[in-house]
């Protein structure tokens, strides 16, 4: 959400390739499942203001990332908003964001399902951003902070790797090092990710 220049490129497009190698999903239904804990706390914050404080720790830090138009439209929003006029300008993340937020406050129904992702089929996306991170683009590096935490707090597998992130920016690359006292999904999942970045180092 939000980013500019050429890291706006390699952000997005490692992102939506997470998305694919998560869920496999066409582009907005991608979007929408990455998303999901969120667009549903935003719908929950409506209904229920006592949220709203919660919430609004969320937007702080998603706007110190970057994610501006979309923290503009969220707060337009729990102000009263529900017109499609606030989708107007967005780019085609936070479009589907705000989209889907304004269709599960008219229709629950609507509201995507919060699914845990395939660990295993994550390398390529975030290797990516990993291999921008460490040329030292600062906005690289605040966009896999946001990406450790989500995956600290899925827990397991994710949650291992996310633990190596700051070692593979600084240039670790040794598969010993990297995937001591891990376990044999974690330690598949890094594996393919440092092939990944070796991979990404030859071209």
């Amino acid at each position: 959400m939000g980013y500019n220049g050429q890291t706006t490129a390699i952000l997005h497009a490692a992102r939506r390739r997470c998305c694919r190698t998560f869920w496999g999903m066409d582009t907005i239904d991608q979007i929408r499942q990455v998303h999901a804990d969120f667009i549903r706390m935003v719908v929950r914050a409506c209904h229920q203001p006592a949220e709203v404080a919660t919430l609004e720790g969320v937007l702080s830090g998603a706007e110190q990332n970057g994610w501006t138009d979309a923290v503009r439209a969220v707060r337009q929003i729990l102000g009263g908003r529900r017109d499609r006029e606030l989708l107007s300008g967005l780019d085609e993340e936070d479009h589907a964001i705000i989209s889907s937020i304004l269709d599960g406050l008219r229709d629950p129904a609507t509201l995507p399902e919060v699914s845990r992702p395939n660990p295993a089929a994550a390398a390529p996306g975030l290797a990516t951003i990993i291999a921008a991170a460490s040329r030292g683009d600062a906005r690289a590096l605040n966009g896999l902070a946001t990406m450790g935490e989500q995956m600290s707090t899925t827990g397991g597998e994710m949650a291992e790797l996310a633990g190596t992130f700051r070692r593979l920016v600084n240039g670790e690359r040794d598969p010993d090092v990297l995937t001591d006292g891990m376990g044999a999904k974690s330690r598949n999942l890094m594996l393919a990710v440092l092939e990944e970045l070796a991979r990404l180092d030859r071209h």
